[in-house]
């Protein structure tokens, strides 16, 4: 697989408090990678340390195979756009105007590129309107576009939803989907919002107490989930005989309930298969173990 980003038994510390440890992160290229863990894991640290905000204690990371001790480390960091904690706006100007003074510390060619950016990030129509009086969510959006400028291959984003009101994690979902499909570029991004985190991503990291535990592509991590049905039925001794037949791990719950485990027959197939024995199904309702519960589990299988 090619990795744009990769670190190697990364470790920063402060004084004697270790922040990170050993973590070894791999994001695909063109991947929307996920970094999940509680407030104190690690991640904002992490994402300071990749964007050269702050140096790491041992370890190495690559950049687009480009490593941090090599001379030309600098050249591709200015691939990378990032969003660390709160923007740095200037609340008296304008998006453009905020626009123009990033291309300008870029050291941009033109300006051709802001009204495409202010379009994708929703804020094309805000005028003159100064930052200062934008909406927490503008303020995030705008931040995000100032990230990429320059067009970046990375952008690094750190709890970019953090404090929004529904429609306005709504917005910022879809303009990084946009990003992703649009652009083709690899998103970092950090959430303690799992279920919003879950819209977006192609990939997950979990860091716990500075340490990368797991790391995992969606497509694995929905194969991994728990998933449970309930059903309902006319007969459960009936059932239970169909069920043993199909090597079908169940619990019973109540006089005429039935919990299957990763059960592989679907819906059709069962009700059909209870049919045929003149058992009705009366009831049918399907579950699946949701991110922040497999993270939690992860967090436990780790404590123990």
């Amino acid at each position: 697989m090619d990795y744009i980003l990769e670190t190697n038994a990364l470790c920063k510390s402060y004084g004697k408090a270790q922040i990170l440890k050993d973590v070894a992160v791999h994001i695909p290229k063109g991947s929307i990678y996920g970094l999940i863990g509680k407030n104190g894991a690690g991640k904002t640290t992490l994402m300071r340390v990749l964007t050269g905000l702050q140096r790491p204690s041992s370890g190495t990371y690559a950049i687009s195979g480009v490593s941090d001790t090599d001379a030309d480390i600098s050249k591709v960091r200015r691939r990378i756009g990032s969003l660390v904690e709160s923007p740095a706006l200037y609340k008296d100007m304008s998006a453009y105007e905020n626009m123009k003074i990033q291309s300008l510390n870029l050291g941009l060619p033109s300006y051709d590129h802001i009204d495409e950016l202010l379009k994708i990030t929703g804020l094309a129509d805000t005028g003159r309107k100064p930052a200062g009086k934008f909406s927490l969510g503008m303020r995030g959006r705008l931040g995000i576009a100032l990230a990429m400028c320059g067009d970046p291959d990375i952008l690094i984003l750190d709890e970019p939803v953090n404090g929004l009101d529904p429609q306005g994690m709504i917005e910022i979902r879809e303009m990084i989907l946009e990003l992703n499909k649009k652009k083709g570029t690899t998103i970092l991004i950090s959430s303690h919002l799992l279920d919003e985190l879950s819209r977006v991503a192609t990939h997950y990291g979990f860091i716990d107490r500075g340490r990368i535990i797991r790391e995992i592509s969606k497509e694995d991590l929905e194969k991994s989930l728990n998933k449970t049905t309930t059903l309902k039925v006319t007969d459960v001794p009936g059932t239970l005989k169909v069920l043993d037949r199909e090597s079908v791990k169940y619990e019973v719950i109540s006089d005429d309930g039935i919990m299957l485990f990763d059960c592989m027959m679907n819906p059709s197939e069962i009700i059909s298969s209870l049919s045929a024995e003149g058992i009705t199904v009366t009831g049918f309702n399907q579950n699946e173990e949701s991110l922040e519960s497999y993270f939690m589990n992860l967090l436990s299988e780790g404590d123990n």
